[in-house]
């Protein structure tokens, strides 16, 4: 009593709101009580001591109280910090009764049960397992275990002149050992990231050991219970109430560990969530710190599954890495008792069960070995959709989607042969594991009544040792499956350890110092660059120091290394030698601009304060007013993954305005002028870079091919091949006459009269709606859709703006509409039944049926060899032995062998059956994919779509078919269980119907809410992915703005909301366990009751094989629901890549009646009558009433400001949107009634932005292979690329790195017009193709197009208008119509749009 007052009132300090000590406490004393007290109540009549007997009444009555109030939680104690969390987990505030029973999850069950959950009802995460508690503890822990392994010095003699390479900036140890644990010796130790995660997660874990052993050891209270009970329906003379007190015993038995167990299942899940939680979260500060060559070894694909399935991994593991020292003990206990029962014959049974180890083992070997294979196509599958996806405009445009889907397939066919060994396998496992217990019990019995003929199979022996075999299936089972779980976590925790040792940025290789007038802002004293360690160096002995505040252009032919020396001076590069200093905050714009999945406002605003003065001042000077007036929603709106709803020309602004907005002291510009027209290029430069423009004061280095602003420039660099030739002044470096001089004289006068015009002359300033390249650069691969040139652009005039405001201010709802990428949606409610129908004929019917028919006659087959058990131990003794004990036998023996057979053939037949089933899901949604408009992908992020075809196709490849074996199985278990204890006790009819009734309540209550958790868990997990990959991408950029901690941040709160519906998704099960399985103990507490009480009627045969049975019961239930809700989880999988298959479909590839003949076009004639576009149903023409005719052969221009249309057209042309009205006649062929790749595949363009794949340089250019090499090479040099590719070590099979990374972007623009000449095409339209290149590659392509396709029709959407100067026909759009039409000399006559546009450009 004391010791309880003592603990209430510790336990009132430390503010603990319930406690289980007490609890049990209170519970154990009324126990005690209680059995006085009866005894004091019978005894009541003579009271010898009345004063003892009403005392110990009150006491009685005082404990029950006390453990009546300890079931309820007390109030949180008043010093206990204030928690400001809007909807708290009541984990912690519940009582010990409800925790250890999972009541307190009850409300959210009914709330789920009412109507479909939604993230906003999910309980906040606890403290302890949200990412900022867990990730940092790991992320020191790794770093501690890595530093130590880094100190000890490796055993290897080095060559002085690997010391070289290791960087002698500062030559440490360190550094060298750094050098060299990339290749580690034999010797040399690795970090143990096992030793990390164990030191991290141990403690806690450590509570399950306790709960497993506590668990095991009441496992074999049962059989030894029922040995009593079959003892005590044997013995007629034993009271009565010996079975009652058994029947109770078993119960409670049973309850206890239920209780105990699923405690334990708790820890282990917590335990696995905190374990992904701090695994993503260290993979991902990880990635932004890594040096670019180990981006290159692990792709985006790779680290992606670094997150997803390897993570998922070690949670699976957390579950099982117990059974490692129960399952032998479980083995060890069931063995002596088994020797207590029927003595040396056992040995027979452990020989079969020792003998089937190592084929279980071997078997898990094979399949480890066939899932590293089946893994390695699956990233190779994933990296080849992500690349597909990225770039389905160009797929289309150039018609090569059969092209890789047949890649696709290939590399799936590969998989598939992988799967369907490991199904084989899976079947052999299946029959070893389904029919281990039957051979040993078989065994066994078997030697038992041969050995003696005085051995006699007596029911208590019989069914005794069955219960025994019965719980050895499991740890036999486990342990293969617990043995493949590790050696498959090894190897997640091997690519895992691969990453986290990735070499870092050393972000010490350059000096950032504070502002201080020393020698200048940038200094750079002989460095030396590469990109990895190992690479030759790119940047040989760069010198050069820029002052403070001053403007220094970086000009040098395409490859250079201009975008490197700006990577070298952003810490991107590795520093061989030298000295770099960057005083200052940085800003950064990069060639290729990224833009994330935001608002417009938080694309500028990148996580600095909002101040408006400044936004105005920066968005008016990025010249982005005009576009923000034709987005839906302003500022304010959504911009999609990758910037897929703004041009290049846009996005390269928004890049700048990040950069001017955040205020640095040193801004690197990598060539933004490029991506936008000449005369924004100019309003940007002035009012931006320029000596009058916002930075001027900031020391800026800027990329540029634009010559004409050179002449501005403090200070000019001249680059060739990664050095730098010359430097200075625009007058010094004409004066010093070298290659820079050169260079001027050739571009200078072309050039200088276009558009050095006088800079006042009437520019963008009245307002007049900026040329910007706005909605025009249509931006193959980054998916465009200009669903933005929204009516407001078309109320203009060429004078004033006049959006009217009544366009300007939308009605709400059309704002909100306006999302542009749909986010994974949840479907809710029940999985149709149409889905399994789905799923089966995606089988096959009849292999389908089959299946169901193998697993009938299998589970009649096992319940009719235990009924024929239970007659054999009731067959009469006399003489001390039973007669035809070899009939007996030999039947069991029979009944036992068929089983195995039929078990076998359904294995057999549902993992063939599944493979077809994969195989078929997976083709249908790459074609649908494949086919689906273009709109489709700019609505879907490709998140979505890859996440279709990684996770739910993994999910119907290797999850699907086995829960549906274990789910068949589960199900006939559970009827025969039921069937039996019919038999025996037929009175257990009464109580069966109402269990089954409030079990599948349970199970339907539960099956909502569990459903919708795992859905929402799936939805919050895409936007993971989708920040990851973008972070990716964006990372250099992240890494200069220093905005890495507001990355992390983001990437914390976008993992805990995942796991925020994952938690409640644990606790709903293990509430639907412990529900469950008191639904199985009581039909064993009434199959047990029922039984003594018709002990006199009946055998001990039939008592044993009902009580068996009813124990093994529980076990098939939890299954059963387990595997029910499972399969209904996964079966989503195959709605959800369903989904996909019913979305709207483009037009037929090719249509055989209507096809066009070979030759077809043979002058290239277009004519263009009445001919209307719009983007969408609900939004109005973009383009109206067009009637052009081009001849064949002629050469037009297309001219117009943003949003007039250009690009429209050529969406038209080749049909990525279909005609409004009016129609496209090329030839006298109508276009739109031949199929898409009749068409597409006889018109060429050349894209703004140039897309390449990974894959062969040679792939790149003629997928389908219908190209000799000669006709390649040819047109190679065509396009100025031939030095370039015969210098490559592999020639044409150079790989091109993912979206072509290893090419420089004006590399890749050469690639793509060395693929429209190889098309040849009568028809070719040029996006304004050469915005990424010098001026001396430009013209080179001017030329070849001229020389090259002086046959063919070219229509040209030109930003620089001298590049159309000598076309034969200008088209000039305004607001979607033709305005003006006539040779360029002409409409300058006319003085109308095209003359006021040359007057811009300054060539009038």
């Amino acid at each position: 009593m004391l010791l309880a007052t003592f603990l209430i009132q510790y336990e009132r300090i430390k503010g603990v709101q319930s406690s289980g000590v007490m609890t049990i406490f209170w519970f154990i004393s009324l126990l005690c009580a209680t059995v006085i007290f009866i005894s004091k109540i019978k005894h009541a009549l003579n009271l010898e001591d009345p004063f003892r007997y009403a005392t110990f009444c009150i006491y009685f009555v005082l404990v029950l109280v006390e453990l009546i109030l300890c079931c309820f939680p007390e109030q949180p104690p008043l010093f206990s910090e204030t928690v400001n969390d809007p909807n708290p987990c009541p984990e912690f505030s519940a009582s010990f009764l409800s925790r250890i029973t999972f009541w307190w999850i009850t409300g959210l069950m009914i709330q789920g049960y009412r109507s479909p959950l939604e993230a906003k009802d999910l309980w906040s995460l606890n403290k302890e397992d949200k990412s900022e508690e867990i990730v940092p503890g790991l992320a020191r822990n790794w770093a501690k275990e890595w530093s130590k392994t880094k100190r000890q010095p490796p055993n290897m003699s080095y060559a002085p002149k690997k010391q070289q390479k290791s960087g002698d900036s500062n030559g440490d140890v360190t550094e060298e050992v750094e050098a060299l644990i990339i290749k580690p010796s034999q010797k040399s130790p690795e970090a143990s990231l096992f030793k990390v995660l164990y030191k991290t997660f141990g403690p806690y874990f450590l509570m399950s050991f306790l709960f497993k052993a506590a668990h095991d050891l009441l496992m074999f209270a049962g059989p030894e219970i029922l040995k009593l009970l079959l003892n005590f329906v044997n013995n007629k003379a034993a009271p009565n109430w010996q079975g009652y007190f058994y029947t109770v015993l078993l119960f409670v038995c049973a309850c206890l560990q239920t209780l105990i167990l699923h405690q334990y299942f708790h820890i282990c899940f917590v335990t696995g969530m905190r374990l992904k939680t701090a695994i993503v979260g260290v993979i991902y500060r990880k990635a932004l710190v890594i040096t670019n060559s180990a981006r290159k070894t692990s792709t985006v694909g790779e680290i992606v599954n670094l997150m997803s399935v390897d993570a998922q991994r070690f949670m699976d593991l957390a579950t099982y890495i117990n059974m490692i020292w129960s399952a032998p003990l479980q083995v060890i206990l069931a063995l002596y008792l088994l020797w207590r029962n029927l003595g040396p014959s056992v040995l027979a049974g452990v020989a079969v069960m020792i003998l089937l180890v190592p084929i279980n083992a071997v078997m898990a070997m094979k399949t480890k070995t066939y899932q590293v294979a089946q893994m390695k196509s699956k990233d190779n599958r994933i990296k080849l959709m992500n690349e597909i996806l990225n770039g389905i405009k160009v797929l289309k445009l150039y018609a090569w989607e059969l092209a890789f889907k047949e890649k696709v397939l290939e590399i799936r066919q590969k998989e598939l042969k992988v799967l369907k060994k490991s199904a084989y396998l899976a079947a052999m496992a299946t029959f070893t594991w389904v029919c281990a217990p039957f051979l040993v019990a078989l065994s066994t019995f078997a030697v038992y009544v041969t050995i003696d003929k005085n051995n006699i199979l007596d029911a208590q022996k019989a069914f005794v040792s069955l219960a025994l075999f019965n719980i050895l299936r499991f740890p036999l089972n486990m342990l293969p499956m617990v043995i493949s779980n590790i050696v498959e976590a090894s190897v997640s925790l091997k690519r895992l350890r691969v990453f986290l040792s990735h070499e870092e940025l050393d972000p010490d290789s350059i000096v950032r110092g504070p502002i201080k007038q020393a020698e200048g802002c940038i200094v750079v004293k002989n460095a030396t660059f590469s990109w990895a360690k190992t690479d030759p160096p790119l940047l040989n002995s760069i010198n050069f120091t820029v002052p403070e505040g001053s403007l220094v252009a970086v000009v040098g032919q395409v490859g250079c290394g201009k975008s490197s020396l700006l990577s070298a001076l952003l810490g991107e590069m590795d520093k061989k030698e030298g000295y770099v200093v960057v005083k200052g905050s940085v800003a950064y714009v990069p060639q290729q601009a990224w833009v994330q999945n935001a608002t417009l406002e938080d694309n500028i605003i990148f996580g600095r304060e909002l101040s408006e003065s400044r936004y105005k001042r920066v968005i008016e000077a990025c010249a982005l007013l005009p576009d923000i007036e034709i987005l839906p929603s302003g500022d304010k709106t959504e911009i999609g993954e990758k910037g897929v709803n703004l041009s290049g020309g846009q996005k390269q602004r928004v890049s700048l305005a990040r950069a001017v907005y955040c205020n640095a002291d040193v801004y690197l510009l990598d060539d933004p002028l490029s991506a936008v027209d000449a005369h924004v290029g100019k309003h940007i430069f002035e009012k931006v870079i320029g000596p009058k423009g916002l930075l001027k004061n900031k020391t800026r280095v800027l990329v540029t091919h634009a010559i004409n602003y050179l002449p501005q420039m403090d200070t000019i660099l001249v680059m060739t091949d990664g050095e730098i030739s010359e430097m200075g002044s625009y007058q010094e470096l004409l004066e010093q006459d070298g290659a820079f001089a050169e260079f001027l004289r050739t571009y200078a006068n072309a050039e200088q009269t276009m558009e050095n015009s006088d800079t006042d002359s009437p520019s963008a300033k009245e307002g007049k709606p900026i040329e910007n390249g706005g909605l025009v650069n249509e931006a193959p691969g980054k998916l465009i859709h200009r669903q933005l040139s929204n009516s407001s652009t078309y109320s203009r005039d060429t004078g004033k703006p006049q959006s009217s405001t009544a366009d300007l201010q939308k009605p709400p709802a059309e704002k909100n509409s306006w999302k542009l990428t749909e986010a994974d949606t949840a479907k809710t409610g029940r999985v149709k039944a149409s889905v399994y129908w789905e799923y089966m004929k995606a089988i096959g019917l009849c292999m389908s049926f089959l299946a169901i028919f193998l697993f009938m006659c299998n589970h009649i087959a096992s319940l009719s060899s235990n009924y024929w058990l239970s007659l054999w131990t009731d067959d009469p003794v006399i003489n001390g032995t039973q007669q035809n004990t070899t009939l007996r036998l030999g039947v069991y023996g029979a009944l036992g062998i068929s089983q195995g057979i039929a078990v076998f053939g359904y294995s057999m037949v549902v993992s063939i059956g599944g493979i077809f089933a994969s195989r078929h899901l997976h083709l249908n949604l790459l074609h649908n994919v494949l086919r689906s408009p273009m709109s489709f992908f700019e609505r879907t992020p490709s998140g979505n779509l890859v996440n279709r075809f990684s996770k739910e196709i993994d999910t119907i490849d290797s999850t699907i078919p086995p829960i549906i074996k274990m789910f068949m199985g589960s199900t006939f278990n559970v009827i025969g269980a039921c069937i039996i204890i019919l038999l025996a006790t037929p009175i257990a009819a009464v109580i069966i119907p109402p269990l089954g009734l409030v079990y599948f309540f349970v199970q339907r209550f539960y099956v909502a809410t569990s459903r919708q958790l795992k859905r929402l868990e799936s939805v919050s997990r895409s936007p993971v992915y989708s920040h990851f990959n973008e972070t990716l991408l964006g990372v250099s950029v992240i890494r200069a703005f220093q905005e890495q901690k507001r990355f992390i941040r983001q990437n914390d709160i976008k993992v805990d909301e995942n796991q925020k519906a994952y938690y409640p998704s644990i606790v709903a099960n293990r509430w639907l366990a412990v529900r469950l399985e008191y639904v199985g103990n009581c039909i064993v507490l009434f199959a047990a009751l029922f039984a003594v009480i018709a002990r006199n009627k009946l055998s001990a045969g039939l008592v044993g094989l009902s009580v068996s049975y009813s124990l093994q019961i529980t076990a098939y239930l939890n299954w059963l629901v387990r595997m029910s809700s499972e399969l209904e989880t996964n079966i989503v999988a195959v709605e959800r890549v369903k989904e996909y298959s019913e979305m709207e479909k483009e037009a037929e590839w090719s249509i055989e009646q209507t096809a066009p003949g070979s030759s077809w076009p043979q002058e290239g004639k277009v004519e263009f009558r009445g001919y209307g576009l719009r983007y969408r149903e609900d939004l109005d023409l973009v383009l109206k009433n067009i009637n052009v005719t081009i001849n064949g052969g002629e050469k037009i221009g297309i001219v117009g400001r943003t949003g007039a249309g250009k690009s429209s057209l050529t969406l038209g042309l080749f049909r990525i949107n279909e005609a409004a009205e009016g129609e496209i006649i090329i030839d006298g062929v109508n276009i739109a009634k031949i199929g898409l790749h009749d068409l597409r595949f006889k018109i060429t363009i050349i894209p703004q932005d140039p897309v390449l794949f990974s894959g062969s340089l040679r792939m790149n250019l003629d997928p389908f292979d219908r190209h000799s090499d000669e006709d390649i090479w040819r047109s190679l040099e065509l396009a100025h690329l031939k030095n370039f590719v015969s210098s490559l070590p592999d020639k044409l099979n150079h790989e091109c790195a993912e979206g072509g990374e290893n090419l420089s972007v004006g590399q890749r623009q050469l690639v793509c017009l060395a693929r429209a000449l190889l098309r040849k095409s009568k028809i070719l339209v040029l996006d304004e193709a050469t915005a990424a290149v010098d001026l001396e590659t430009d013209k080179l392509i001017q030329s070849t197009i001229k020389s090259q396709f002086e046959e063919c029709t070219v229509l040209t959407i030109a930003h620089r208008l001298n590049t159309i100067m000598d076309y034969t026909r200008v088209l000039v759009l305004e607001r979607g119509e033709v305005v003006e039409c006539g040779t360029p000399d002409q409409l300058l006559q006319e003085k109308g749009i095209f003359y006021s546009m040359a007057k811009d450009s300054g060539l009038v």
